[in-house]
């Protein structure tokens, strides 16, 4: 019964997911819609599709489930609603905010219990999608508003009454439809149809090919090619999960059968697909956000993301390199190569025409929303080269169906963050938490850093890394600047841990989707994938207390230049550490010695630095000596 019931509402589900993706590409070319009617709207077709997507009763054919008793009926008929009480809510929000632009208004009893109700539905949308973590913080969140006057300390509030909260979470712009929601929605969202697009018409496909050809030669082979198809890929699609299947389905088989470990194989994918975020132009859409918080120009966050992003994936090349030495692994024979042919060039217009049209209409100096637009229409033309896409138009409409579910839960989350950012702008909390922090680390800015990466490593676990950047930003940007840190770096080492929280245990929802792929254990595939990315962890760091890192902003080409290459030599001596190969396996003194030295490297002290520089050029030239002497006997 649950699936005939699935299969009725499916056709609608996937008119309105079609339709958020249709909305998001109109709202690129004609600047949005009314900022009230839009939000509320579009925050409903979210909530309608998530929860009708993903039904209670779905949840009753889990083993040892407490719904299994109940009638399939009845837990559909609990849905329905549900989704009535958001539509209500959703036209009392609008029917306020009507009135309160005309005249005074007093909220009556039942405005408030139809807003909390609202509130509700919506968390129960995030807790079907994203768990309970989020939602366990929002409604501490609530109950913070209701009894904070209790609280010791800096979490102590005069006190708000329900009805307040609610004006303030509901039924205001400075909660559930506020700036952040307003941001996804004009910026955003049209980056999330782009890169499902994207994928829809096979740019993936090819993608995949071009790096195989090209990444053939390297011991690494298929591990290497994972990495620059998760970079490209990642860069456009936004979603960790969605750059893992789609690139790991083809490449984790490739990588276990080139001889690595399961936990390896799905350690790369998940590595590569999390830093696809961080690799400019696009970034997941993360570029655009940034720039529109920073009031930067687009470019300068590309320029400002080149170089990290760089050593990243340079660190990732090196450690599979290491490994792959360490296990004994031969470059692909050139017989099982794929050469690129014709087809495949053509093939690889399709991701390459609409990167460069994005890049081209921003240094025209148009919005991002319309540098999406115009990547999409870019994308459908280079599409047609396809005859599989000209066969068989479908594909359009799939790939709309499919953006549109991406940007639901994207909405969603935001309006769950707007829930946290309500209670912090009616309580006062994040302004007396940065203050706590601040006071707490005024004697450090490296305190300030750690507690500052530690949360949005927490707040990140389980949740698209977008949301994550906005919160943790919104409440502790402040801190890091107050001590010291430039805006650009201080946005950009948020984002960098927002990103890495899909690798990091306990949750580490991209190592959690690779692991079924590589039939690895997924707690063993988030060590290896958190190994794999350590130097991801490092750059950060290294952004904030030399900015010169970032080219733009504060630049010493002297500090830019020492900076690079003392990284460059701590990623090598880190990997040869951790793997203990280098040309040949390493005694555990030397591994100590290597470990010491990379360390060292990352020390932002010059004088330390010059000197580890060139104990480290001696280290390389003796195991290079030892490496000939080896050969020669």
């Amino acid at each position: 019964m649950n699936a005939s019931i699935k299969n009725f509402v499916a056709w609608p589900i996937a008119l309105i997911c079609a339709a958020l993706a249709a909305q998001a590409i109109y709202s690129a070319i004609s600047g949005g819609w009314d900022l009230i009617y839009g939000r509320a709207w579009i925050l409903c077709a979210a909530v309608v599709v998530a929860l009708l997507s993903s039904p209670l009763a779905d949840s009753r054919e889990m083993p040892q489930s407490r719904l299994r008793y109940v009638p399939v009926w009845l837990l559909w008929l609990f849905d329905v609603l549900l989704v009535g009480i958001f539509v209500l809510g959703t036209i009392r929000f609008i029917d306020i905010q009507i009135l309160l632009e005309e005249t005074m208004f007093d909220f009556a009893e039942v405005d408030i219990w139809i807003g909390l109700a609202a509130v509700i539905v919506l968390l129960e949308a995030t807790r079907r999608l994203f768990g309970m973590p989020i939602v366990i913080i929002a409604l501490l969140g609530l109950l913070y508003c209701l009894f904070g006057q209790y609280l010791p300390g800096f979490l102590n509030h005069s006190g708000f009454t329900l009805s307040r909260s609610i004006e303030t979470i509901w039924y205001s712009l400075q909660g559930v439809y506020g700036m952040p929601m307003g941001v996804v929605l004009q910026v955003v969202l049209i980056f999330i149809v782009f890169g499902v697009l994207l994928e829809g018409t096979g740019a993936s496909d090819a993608l995949i090919r071009a790096s195989v050809a090209l990444t053939g030669r390297t011991r690494g082979g298929p591990a290497h090619s994972a990495v620059v198809a998760s970079a490209v890929f990642g860069s456009m699609s936004g979603s960790v999960t969605a750059n893992v299947v789609g690139t790991g389905s083809f490449t984790i088989p490739m990588i276990k059968r080139r001889g690595f470990s399961p936990a390896m194989a799905g350690g790369v994918e998940a590595a590569a697909s999390t830093g696809g975020q961080i690799v400019p132009p696009v970034m997941g859409a993360a570029a655009f956000l940034m720039s529109d918080l920073t009031g930067l120009p687009y470019t300068t966050i590309c320029i400002a993301a080149l170089v990290p992003a760089l050593f990243y994936y340079g660190s990732l090349f090196v450690s599979i390199a290491v490994q792959a030495g360490a296990d004994g692994i031969e470059p692909l024979p050139e017989s099982e190569r794929p050469p690129l042919n014709r087809k495949d060039l053509l093939a690889c217009l399709m991701f390459i025409i609409p990167i460069a049209v994005i890049v081209f209409v921003l240094l025209m100096d148009r919005s991002p929303a319309q540098a999406g637009f115009w990547a999409i229409v870019a994308a459908v033309f280079a599409g047609a080269f396809s005859k599989r896409n000209r066969e068989n138009p479908r594909v359009i409409w799939e790939a709309l169906v499919k953006a549109g579910r991406s940007c639901a839960w994207i909405i969603i989350a935001v309006g769950c963050i707007g829930v946290i950012l309500g209670v912090l702008s009616l309580t006062g909390l994040g302004i007396s938490f940065a203050s706590t922090v601040a006071e707490f680390s005024e004697v450090s800015l490296l305190a300030a850093l750690v507690t500052t990466a530690l949360a949005a490593l927490v707040l990140g676990m389980g949740m698209p890394t977008l949301p994550a950047y906005l919160i943790i930003i919104l409440v502790l940007g402040p801190v890091m600047q107050r001590m010291g840190a430039e805006l650009l770096a201080t946005h950009m080492f948020v984002f960098y841990f927002g990103v890495l929280s899909a690798i990091t245990p306990p949750v580490a929802i991209g190592a959690f989707a690779a692991a079924p792929i590589a039939n690895a254990h997924p707690f063993s595939t988030a060590v290896m994938a958190v190994r794999l990315a350590l130097v991801g962890f490092i750059i950060p760091f290294i952004i904030v207390y030399e900015p010169s890192l970032l080219i733009v902003g504060t630049f010493e080409l002297t500090n830019f230049l020492r900076v690079t290459i003392c990284l460059g030599l701590a990623i090598w001596f880190i990997n040869t550490a951790l793997i203990g190969f280098e040309r040949q396996h390493l005694s555990m003194a030397e591994r100590v010695i290597r470990a010491g030295v990379g360390a060292g490297l990352l020390i932002q002290i010059p004088s330390i630095q010059f000197t580890l520089i060139a104990v480290a050029l001696i280290v390389i030239t003796y195991g290079k000596f030892r490496a000939r002497r080896k050969l020669a006997g």
